[in-house]
């Protein structure tokens, strides 16, 4: 999976609908295998980021479960360790 897409689930407070976008534009930069189209796809590109962003919106409103929320400040500590680890010369 693309390292830029985050997980959206389970969050206080949820994700904001500029987090569900981000993640649909970059699912479809993956996908199209570019970061800018062309004018000629830019349509078809936006239409897809709308309708990948729509769905995702559902189903991270739907999505049950019974685990805590995550808190997002201590998911981001969590992630900058991670880092640190993983580029530390």
């Amino acid at each position: 999976m693309c390292r830029n897409i985050r997980p959206l689930n389970n969050f206080e407070p949820p994700a904001t609908n500029d987090e569900v976008h981000a993640a649909a534009l970059q699912y479809v930069r993956k996908v199209a295998g570019t970061t800018k189209p062309s004018a000629a796809n830019q349509a078809v590109f936006d239409r897809a980021v709308r309708e990948i962003a729509h769905i995702t919106r559902h189903l991270v409103d739907d999505l049950v479960t019974t685990a805590p929320p995550k808190d997002r400040e201590t998911e981001a500590a969590k992630a900058r360790a991670r880092a640190e680890l993983r580029y530390a010369r």
